[in-house]
């Protein structure tokens, strides 16, 4: 039969050869079962594709669950490398924080220097709503004219600016002055120094923000409008309060955006997308910062698990009330605090109705 002679050959024809046949015609032998072999072909080839597809999904599982795995577990080194201080809050045996719950942060930012104490230059509420799709910053002006309770230095109540709390007694006095001030409980404490802070926009490579008055401050000039610092050049930016219109005010509202644009630059995908930057970013933050004893690596996990928002639009900025400026006895110039707007804020942080309360007070 065509096609199935061997020539002599007593040697079996190998195995190997046999697909030869189907290239045949049928007027070369080709019998016609061939042919329906070659009808069924396409469809043997259509049903590798669902196989192919599993492969390639399988594959892009893999390899987000490696991408996923480098994050969380540069998440994890960086959280470990954290100062852990039990001393910063007021109270250790602060009430757990349930799901659903609000977080109220206090973020100093010190000026400390050697052993000198120094005082809280910045000082912020980070409340982040319970449905964690937005966080408060509120600001609370350095020059507040407050009550700050008894402590090792002073041992009665007295009347002082609210700075005065953390070279007198550290940042638990600081946040205990807070909680009277507020009658809010905090929940945790972060506190971060200047050179922190420089290294900081240094590694992200600067912060934008959008600056409502041009001036001049430490040698550097910082133009009206979109600008960018990094560095000295953003710490001289966020300490200048003398040659701006509304001095402190402006200060601590330059110190809200820095802080919003540090987070915003974090959340980028610039930073999100590139495993070198992100680790540079977390390593830079858990360097320079020292957090209370409650902000454990579980909480600190679950926490920026859970938030809803991804960039700086989900913050939104905050001035704790003042009704004017006064001078003490001894000649010291101050904000005083505005009593009735205080009551207002309070009850907003501690209702989680942080949005009512910024809704009826347009900053």
């Amino acid at each position: 039969m065509p096609g199935h002679e061997n020539d002599g050959d007593n040697t079996p024809r190998r195995a190997d050869t046999a697909h030869l046949d189907d290239l045949l015609s049928p007027d070369e032998g080709q019998d016609e079962p061939a042919a329906g072999a070659r009808r069924a072909a396409p469809q043997a080839r259509h049903r590798r594709w669902p196989k192919i597809f599993l492969v390639a999904a399988l594959a892009f599982v893999l390899v987000i669950a490696a991408v996923l795995g480098f994050y969380l577990k540069s998440l994890g080194d960086a959280v470990s490398r954290i100062d852990r201080d039990p001393a910063l809050l007021p109270d250790a045996s602060a009430t757990p924080i349930a799901p659903g719950d609000p977080i109220d942060f206090v973020l100093m930012g010190s000026d400390s220097r050697g052993s000198d104490q120094g005082r809280s230059d910045s000082l912020m509420v980070a409340h982040l709503s319970g449905d964690r799709e937005h966080l408060y910053l509120v600001t609370f002006l350095r020059d507040m004219w407050v009550t700050i309770p008894a402590n090792k230095t002073v041992t009665h109540d007295s009347k002082a600016k609210i700075n005065a709390a953390y070279s007198w007694g550290g940042p638990a006095l600081t946040i205990k002055t807070l909680q009277n001030l507020t009658g809010v409980t905090m929940d945790h404490a972060v506190v971060i120094d200047f050179e922190g802070f420089i290294k900081l926009t240094d590694t992200l490579g600067g912060v934008t923000v959008d600056n409502p008055q041009a001036s001049t401050n430490l040698g550097y000039t910082f133009k009206k409008g979109r600008i960018t610092i990094k560095g000295k050049q953003a710490l001289a930016y966020v300490r200048q309060r003398y040659n701006l219109e509304n001095g402190d005010l402006d200060r601590a509202a330059r110190q809200r955006s820095v802080v919003t644009a540090i987070i915003d630059k974090t959340l980028t995908a610039g930073v999100l997308a590139n495993p070198k930057k992100f680790n540079e970013v977390l390593s830079t933050a858990s360097d320079t910062m020292t957090v209370d004893s409650g902000l454990t690596n579980s909480s600190v996990r679950s926490i920026a698990t859970s938030l809803k928002f991804r960039s700086g639009a989900g913050v939104v900025q905050v001035q704790a009330p003042i009704s004017g400026f006064g001078k003490s006895a001894d000649g010291q110039e101050y904000d005083v605090v505005d009593e009735a707007g205080m009551k207002e804020l309070s009850a907003a942080l501690k209702n989680d109705t942080m949005a009512d309360y910024v809704a009826n007070h347009p900053q």
